[in-house]
């Protein structure tokens, strides 16, 4: 199987994407994660009007897809929830104004997840406060229970990683919420410099948590490391964008698209700035393939096999974007 391949994607009427092929089909264990997956959803109450929506988009089915260096379904699961929660997160306090999204009231819920991660050390009486908001709320407690589960699975330090990170991701939320709020679209360069730290970065950092070892931190903290990481996760956003464009530009309040954002910067046709979108994909995974040439001679087999799993992420992130009712107009 080649490393890379040109995929066609929506309807084909734009240039392919460069991406790595679906690393994995394994329909079976897809479905047993998923299974469990609608379980934990169902104890947490998110999406409880919605749950059979929730079990046909599939998050299992992504975190099967996204870590095929894994067939164990108790250690995928944790992509699953985990993934499934920030989606959650997402749809509830920032995207989905049907689901209650508000501006408003976007930053101090996403501040809120941080607690609910990550909780913080007793504070007295203001302790008993912030439990009952956070207990009250089923994204929370999904976000909480997900961390639960991935602390019985990994390290002190892939744990705090995971947290650490999510929060970086927030920071971009809220800038997001601000531009909606404004009612004033950001240019499309002042989008993706926050994008770069919202994307499936955040995903991919479950990477070595999946397979069950764990890359040392220093390496993990490494700039080529973390730039190669950071061009994985990018593209498998971009991919996101352009799958999630019609659906996004229909909110009510619409969200940041880097596809719009080039159509509303270069004063051009929207086709126009798709292709450009799937230009800059494929000069990110590119530029991924060089990062990795450029590690090859680091003699770490963690870091390559954390390597390779960026890369089957995002062969497995774009079959399963092309796949899900969730991205299907």
């Amino acid at each position: 199987m080649p490393d890379y391949i040109d995929r066609p994607w929506g309807d084909g009427r734009f240039p392919p994407l460069y991406c790595p092929p679906t690393p994995r089909v394994d329909d079976a264990l897809a479905e047993e994660v998923n299974k469990r997956l609608v379980v934990w959803a169902e104890e947490t109450g998110i999406y409880p009007d919605r749950i059979d929506k929730f079990r046909d988009t599939g998050f299992g089915r992504l975190a099967t897809l996204a870590h095929p260096d894994s067939d164990d379904p108790d250690m995928i699961l944790i992509s699953a929830m985990l993934n499934a929660g920030w989606w959650a997160s997402d749809d509830y306090f920032a995207d989905e104004t049907s689901l209650g999204a508000n501006p408003d009231e976007t930053p101090g819920q996403l501040a809120l997840v941080m607690s609910a991660m990550d909780p913080p050390p007793p504070a007295g009486e203001h302790t008993a406060p912030l439990e009952r908001a956070i207990t009250s709320s089923p994204v929370l407690m999904a976000l909480r229970s997900a961390t639960e589960y991935l602390t019985g699975r990994a390290s002190r330090a892939q744990v705090m990683r995971v947290c650490n990170i999510t929060s970086q991701m927030y920071v971009s939320w809220n800038a997001y919420v601000a531009w909606r709020r404004s009612g004033r679209l950001p240019s499309a360069w002042r989008y993706l410099g926050a994008r770069q730290h919202d994307s499936f970065y955040t995903s991919m950092t479950l990477i070595d948590i999946v397979g069950g070892y764990e890359l040392p931190p220093d390496l993990f903290a490494d700039r080529r490391f973390h730039h190669a990481l950071m061009r994985a996760g990018t593209a498998s956003v971009i991919v996101n964008d352009l799958h999630s464009l019609a659906r996004e530009a229909a909110d009510e309040l619409p969200d940041s698209n880097l596809a719009l954002l080039i159509a509303a910067d270069r004063g051009c046709p929207l086709d126009d700035a798709i292709v450009a979108c799937v230009e800059l994909h494929n000069q990110f995974v590119r530029d991924f393939e060089a990062s990795c040439r450029d590690l090859a001679d680091e003699p770490c087999p963690e870091l390559h096999r954390f390597l390779r799993g960026a890369r089957d992420w995002m062969g497995g992130g774009f079959e399963w974007h092309s796949t899900s009712p969730r991205y299907q107009q």
